[in-house]
């Protein structure tokens, strides 16, 4: 069977314009963090929705090349989410569900309906996004519970945390209000990695 005329073809324009519209649903989420001021936060989304893009790079590869003439349309009939607000807790929280969607429902799918029309390398390909989607959903899981219990910038237990505009470090449970060196304000602050 050629790719051009399987399911799996049609399963990989879905999952790119899927990919593509995280990125963007994810840059959303990262300008409304920014613009309230909580930069670490927005640098987190922003290498997720890089990572987006990624994904969707490599099924456009595989999309192209299932034909050496150029590919004018694909014709898929799908649905994607439209939940996002201008709400920063609510967006962390829709983003993981709708991670967790493709982790779960679509891309499992779509890698067994690859593997039966024997195109091992896009099943392969579905199977490795699966796990990094997991991750995404994890993260973003995370920040949403830190986000709601107000602990973003507060720890159970001592922590080192970085201003990343100036280097200036502070070992405390709770992140520094402003930074005493360059006034960067707690948004910016991350923790010390290790």
């Amino acid at each position: 069977m050629k790719l051009k005329d399987s399911q799996t073809f049609k399963n990989l324009a879905r999952a790119f314009a899927g990919e593509c519209q995280a990125r963007t649903r994810y840059e959303f989420i990262e300008y409304g963090a920014r613009k309230q001021g909580y930069k670490a936060l927005a640098d987190i989304i922003d290498k997720i929705a890089y990572q987006e893009f990624t994904h969707a790079r490599m099924i456009y590869s595989f999309i192209q090349s299932a034909d050496t003439k150029t590919i004018d349309n694909i014709e898929i009939c799908t649905g994607y989410p439209f939940r996002q607000k201008w709400d920063l807790m609510d967006n962390l929280k829709f983003a993981s569900e709708d991670e967790g969607v493709e982790a779960e429902e679509l891309y499992p799918e779509f890698a067994k309906v690859a593997e039966e029309e024997g195109f091992h390398d896009i099943a392969a390909l579905f199977r490795n996004l699966i796990k990094i989607e997991e991750t995404h959903q994890n993260e973003f899981k995370r920040l949403y519970n830190q986000f709601k219990a107000g602990k973003l910038y507060k720890t159970d237990t001592e922590v080192v945390w970085k201003c990343p505009e100036c280097g200036y470090e502070s070992t405390s449970k709770e992140a520094f209000e402003i930074c005493p060196v360059c006034q960067a304000k707690q948004g910016a602050v991350t923790l010390k990695e290790a």
